[in-house]
Order: structure tokens, then sequence, then C-alpha cells
């Protein structure tokens, strides 16, 4: 048991990191049966695609309000400290959510309002938690840490969560809620161990005015930085077409593809498990394919997929497009991902990372509004048609701009 454990997580990085990650992937567990669970409690509940594309809204909707501050507060304050904090909410909005539905008094607007709250605790949770590896681990172990972390996002959240959550919705609607629970209090727990250097800022100021200042350094710095830039711009635009798609996807499984809870949480592990592939050639790639090229690679698997889905009713065309998309996603993220985390100063981390957060957040909430209007008008189908056809005309303005894409190993 050692020696594995020492192979996953060897000894050069830290103590602190091996409790982080262990949090990480507990929570990651969670998130990943809350993915499937969520929509399949409001399904449960009502078959309006407005109210169901809603609950995807509010999924992404307090990013895109709270992100910025997150932010803020992640580069001012004890990181650790509002991780807990932040959980320790997310777990007694569950425990409600868990008591109305024993109770049988648990309606639409209740459940939309309680995966509301826990996106929005999820937002400083996750901001603060995106800062702490280049606090815990050397600069040269940042590669073999995220790898970790990417792996359990990926086999936890992404490829085990969402079977679990839908065969616990199955066998109960409450079931996932207190799985989810319990997951989240062993992610307090084991994050508590944590100790971090020193960090934030000593009485700094917590007005306003001070806020803003904070938030416009953040942002400034991201518009003069060639490569965050560019894909954070790239983020907000094509997000606004797979939001729009991915909002009623769980009628898409269901009516377009006769698919089950079951099978609706199949598709994200079918993903997930793209997304693997994805990262496990993503060095082999890169070694071969210059970045900018491999972003418009992505950009064309994307824009595809939206046809594909569009045109098809066969699981079976499907469910291999999800793969191919996955590991289109999972590339795309590990791009940003290292390029912000080497390129970023660790003054800037959350808020950086926060105008990151926005441009993910902001293409979702939009895109999902446009989704379940489409949805409700002109069919299922509908978004993935107009997808589709935003997608291509993007790759079109967005090509150019790929070359601006690239590793940036200078803290500036």
């Amino acid at each position: 048991m050692r020696t594995l454990v020492q192979t996953l997580v060897p000894a050069r990085l830290g103590v602190g990191f091996r409790w982080l990650l262990a949090s990480s992937w507990s929570t990651n567990l969670g998130d990943g049966i809350a993915a499937a669970a969520g929509p399949l409690l409001i399904a449960s509940l009502t078959r309006d695609p407005v109210l169901i594309s809603l609950a995807a809204l509010l999924g992404w909707a307090p990013p895109l309000v709270c992100g910025l501050y997150a932010g803020v507060l992640s580069d001012r304050h004890d990181r650790r400290r509002i991780v807990l904090v932040a959980n320790a909410v997310r777990l007694t909005v569950l425990i409600a959510m868990i008591a109305a539905l024993v109770a049988g008094r648990l309606p639409v607007p209740a459940a939309l309002l309680g995966l509301g709250l826990l996106a929005t605790t999820q937002v400083f949770a996750d901001n603060a938690t995106a800062t702490l590896t280049p606090m815990l681990v050397h600069r040269d172990d940042l590669v073999v840490a995220n790898a970790r972390l990417q792996t359990g996002f990926i086999t936890l959240n992404q490829l085990a969560g969402p079977p679990v959550g839908a065969a616990l919705f199955a066998a109960g609607r409450v079931w996932p809620l207190v799985g989810e629970a319990v997951l989240v209090c062993a992610g307090i727990l084991l994050v508590s161990r944590v100790t971090l250097p020193p960090h934030g800022r000593t009485g700094a100021e917590t007005d306003a005015s001070s806020v803003w200042r904070d938030i416009s350094e953040g942002v400034r710095w991201t518009a003069r930085h060639p490569a965050v830039r560019t894909l954070c711009l790239t983020i907000l635009i094509f997000n606004l077409t797979f939001g729009a798609a991915w909002s009623v996807l769980v009628l898409y499984a269901s009516d377009r593809l006769g698919l089950g809870a079951v099978g609706f949480g199949l598709i994200t592990t079918v993903s997930a498990v793209g997304g693997i592939l994805g990262t496990a050639l993503y060095g082999w790639l890169t070694a071969r394919v210059s970045l900018g090229n491999l972003m418009r690679v992505g950009l064309i698997i994307e824009t595809l997929t939206h046809l594909v889905l569009a045109a098809t009713t066969s699981p079976w065309v499907a469910l291999p497009t999800f793969f191919l998309f996955g590991a289109h996603a999972f590339v795309w993220g590990t791009t940003s991902r290292t390029v912000r985390q080497r390129a970023v100063p660790a003054r800037l981390q959350g808020r950086v990372d926060s105008v990151n957060t926005i441009c993910v957040y902001g293409g979702l909430v939009v895109g999902s509004a446009i989704g379940g209007v489409l949805a409700a008008a002109y069919g299922i189908t509908a978004p993935f048609w107009v997808a589709f056809v935003g997608s291509a005309l993007f790759v079109v303005l967005l090509w150019p701009q790929m070359t601006r894409i690239a590793h940036d190993d200078q803290a500036l």
C-alpha cells in the first residue's frame, strides 16, 4: 500500500498536498453524483423545458455573479478557511433538501433554490481550492500534482459520479443527496488537515472601492496577457453554443435517444472516458503539435459534435460523439490550466482564475437561457442546430487568434 501511495503521490509533493488531493477526490465524487442527480430531480418534478433549463442556469449563474468576488477573497484571506466555510454551508443546504424530500415537501421552486445555493457555495470553495496547489507544491512538480488532481476529476467527477448519481436516483430521489452530503463532509475533514504557508494580506481594506480595485487588477492582467486572454475569449464564445445545447441534455437523452435515467448518466461517463484518453495523450500531443493547432482541431471537433447530435437519433452514433467531445474538452482544459498556473503570479491566482471562470459560466448562462427557449418553441434538437451554426461562425472568427496560445513559464 505504501508503495502504491508513493507512486500515485510522491513524497516530494508533501503531506499537505496528499490531504488536499484526498479532499479533492472526495468532493469531486460528490459533484459527479450531483451532476446527474440535479437535472433528474427537477425533471422528476416537472417536464417543462424552461424550468429544466433553469436548473442548468442556476448551476451556471453563481460563478458569473460571485466569481470575481470569490477571487478577491481568495487573494486576501485564508484560502483553506474559505474552503472549509463554503463546504460547511453546502453541507447545511444538502441536509435541508434531504429533510424536505423525506417529508415530501420539496416543490420545484425550493429544489431550484437549493441547487442554486449549492452552486453558489461551490464557487467560493472551488476558487480557493484552485489556488492551494501552487502554495503546497514546488513549481517543478506542478505538472505531476495537476495530473493527479485532473485524474481524480475525470475518474470521479466525470466518470464514476454521474452513473452513481443516476443509479442512486433510480433507487430513490433522496439517496444522491445523502451520498453527496457524506462526501462533502469527508472533504471538509480532509482539507482541515492541510497546513498552508503564510498568505493573504493582513489588514487589507474591505470597503467596496478596494474590492473593485482588486477586481480591476485581475481583469487588466488577464487582458494584457496574450495567451490567457485568448483562452478566456475562446471559452466564453464557445460556451454560448455549448450551453444552449447542453442545457436540455437530460431531455435530449430521454426523448431523442430513448435513454433512461441511468442512460443520461452514461453520457457523462462516456465523455469522461474520452477525457481520460485526452489527458493520457496530452504530453504526446503537445510534443508533436503546436498548442495553436491543437486548439484549432478542438474547435472543429466541438462544431461537428453539435451537427452530429442534431442529426442523429441513435445512441450508437451519439455516444462515440460524446466520447470524442470528452477527449477534446479535457485537452482544452489541461492547456488552459497549464497556461494560467505557469503565467499568473501567486498574488493574482485567485482573481485571474475568477476571470476565466466568469468567461466559462458567462457563456453557459446566456447559452442555457437561449437553449431552453429554443427547445420549447422549436423542439429538442433546435439548440443543437443553432449551436452548430454558431460554432462554425466562431471557428472562422477565432481561427487566427489560436496562434496566441503558448506556454509562458514566466510569472509576469
